[in-house]
């Protein structure tokens, strides 16, 4: 009876040190993803805009000849930023969001900038682009090109961790500039955003994940 009631502690022993490193190991996990939310967060709010060469308008959706509320807040804060001379040019991503689609959402930027004044000479786009790493990828393209080497990135707070990590590996001298406002204000479109960063945090560090 000795040996049994040993074996059967012994047993118990494993199981609980066994499902003590589970729960050590689910901490461990938590604070770690809670560290890159808090960084996608902080990096959102700092505005490191100084003078450049360009600026970069990361795409996003458009209807037709209009841009969604998300990209035009972003076109606006980019031609704040032109206007407050930081930079003489304004390039413009973004490909066609859909095969009936008469307007990439680079062209729906380049005309609401010139309605708002700024001259067509001021303006690059480029209307392949599909996602983030193409906007960018096709952006350092543009600059090559046109002989500009430093840009100010602009989009939404919590997706300028993710573009400037981007813009450095494609070798953009980049400084990140969140839009003041965003169209993501409530508590839940916040966090499904900031879920889908933190996502992304981690997919892109996968091979082949672009």
């Amino acid at each position: 009876m000795g040996a049994g009631v040993s074996v059967s502690a012994a047993r118990r022993k494993r199981r609980t040190g066994f499902w003590g490193w589970v729960r050590r190991l689910l901490v461990l996990l938590l604070l770690w993803l809670a560290g890159v939310a808090g960084y996608i967060t902080w990096v959102g709010q700092r505005d490191q805009a100084a003078p450049a060469d360009a600026i970069i308008v990361l795409g996003a959706a458009a209807y037709d000849a209009k841009p969604s509320p998300v990209f035009e807040e972003r076109i606006r804060h980019g031609i704040d930023l032109y206007k407050r001379g930081m930079a003489r040019t304004l390039i413009f991503t973004g490909g066609y969001g859909g095969s009936g689609a008469r307007f990439s959402e680079s062209q729906v930027g380049r005309r609401y900038a010139i309605r708002q004044g700024v001259p067509a000479r001021a303006i690059l786009i480029e209307s392949v682009s599909r996602n983030t790493h193409e906007n960018l990828r096709q952006a350092a393209a543009l600059m090559q090109t046109h002989d500009l080497h430093k840009a100010i990135v602009v989009s939404d707070p919590l997706h300028m961790a993710r573009a400037l990590r981007i813009s450095h590996e494609l070798g953009i001298d980049a400084l990140g500039s969140p839009t003041p406002t965003s169209r993501f204000r409530s508590f839940t479109t916040r966090w499904r955003f900031l879920l889908a960063e933190v996502y992304f945090f981690h997919r892109d560090r996968l091979p082949q994940s672009r």
